[in-house]
């Protein structure tokens, strides 16, 4: 694994980061920014962060909980096993939200992306994975001049009544975009799926939403219980054909 850790200055603090380059050569690769899920920084993690790398991107996966400071690391078992991972992981959750991770804490990791010379290019890639899949919709929305392609996997809380809610960002939105809905997920049911589509089509965003039939919230994470590994592989060729489409070139 071709991995670097390394700490980027916010607005609020120092947040822990790993960088992910591909195997062989020196670059200039396109960058991408990996927003996490809600059980943090974990070894599943860090080996998507690397396969995403091995396709050819340098790739930023940022601790979105560093405001908490340090802390032990989640055992995914063990969290699942509480019975109610909301109330297990509250204090986390309050930690971050779609606008400070895609806002002021995306501006941060754009200027670290911009002091590395083997970054190819203005225009990144961001993907997030439940929570982050809001993250990284608010983060295209927010540097419609910067981000190119964004991806949301089982991303729940989509379109809803907050200020937070991503798709009142649809009119700036200038990126491609692909959302990958579960076909079990409380999180993002038919009917919010269908105000999130209608603001994105009023707007006239660029994207593709696909139903994963059979797969259930948080598919793509090989240490959750309900991994779905035929569901996952879809995920992977559609998150690298809207990257190597958009970013390559």
């Amino acid at each position: 694994m071709s991995r670097e850790e390394i700490s980027i200055r916010t607005a609020d603090g120092n947040c822990r980061a790993s960088v992910f380059t591909p195997p062989e050569g020196e670059g200039p690769w396109p960058a991408v920014i990996f927003y996490m899920d809600g059980l943090a920084i974990r070894p599943s993690l860090l080996d998507m962060g690397q396969r995403m790398a091995d396709d050819g991107y340098l790739v930023l996966l940022p601790d979105l909980f560093y405001r908490i400071g340090d802390y032990p690391p989640f055992d995914p078992k063990a969290v699942f096993a509480s019975g109610n991972v909301r109330e297990a992981l509250k204090d986390f959750f309050a930690s971050t939200d779609n606008r400070r991770a895609g806002g002021p804490d995306t501006d941060a990791f754009l200027a670290w992306l911009d002091t590395r010379s083997d970054v190819a290019g203005h225009k990144v890639g961001v993907v997030g994975y439940c929570m982050g899949g809001g993250m990284a919709l608010t983060a295209a929305g927010l540097h419609p001049d910067r981000v190119a392609a964004a991806a949301s996997f089982h991303g729940g809380n989509l379109a809803t009544d907050t200020a937070l809610s991503p798709h009142l960002l649809a009119p700036k939105i200038a990126a491609r975009v692909y959302i990958g809905v579960a076909d079990n997920d409380h999180s993002y049911p038919p009917e919010m799926a269908e105000r999130f589509n209608a603001a994105m089509d009023a707007a006239g965003v660029d994207y593709r939403a696909e139903l994963y039939e059979g797969a259930a919230h948080g598919w793509t994470q090989t240490d959750f219980p309900i991994y779905n590994e035929a569901a996952d592989q879809r995920h992977w060729r559609a998150l690298f054909g809207l990257f190597d489409e958009t970013l390559k070139g």
